[in-house]
């Protein structure tokens, strides 16, 4: 894999365990930074198409 430049929420301040977030081209990758060997890949389409659901509430269910 080529090298990516990772980048985290501001809201994250110094927080060693946080979702990072990187993309090449029309790839975006996800991974924690307390488990960087573990990434997960999508496409920028079906991570919008996701950011768009949990902002309109499709998941909270999973949340108590």
């Amino acid at each position: 894999m080529h090298q990516l430049n990772w980048q985290k929420s501001s809201y994250s301040n110094d927080q060693t365990n946080c979702v990072e977030i990187a993309s090449a081209g029309e790839l975006v990758y996800l991974r924690e930074s307390d488990d960087p060997s573990i990434v997960v890949t999508t496409t920028r389409t079906k991570l919008n198409a996701w950011i768009q659901g949990a902002k309109a509430g499709e998941f909270d269910h999973f949340t108590v």
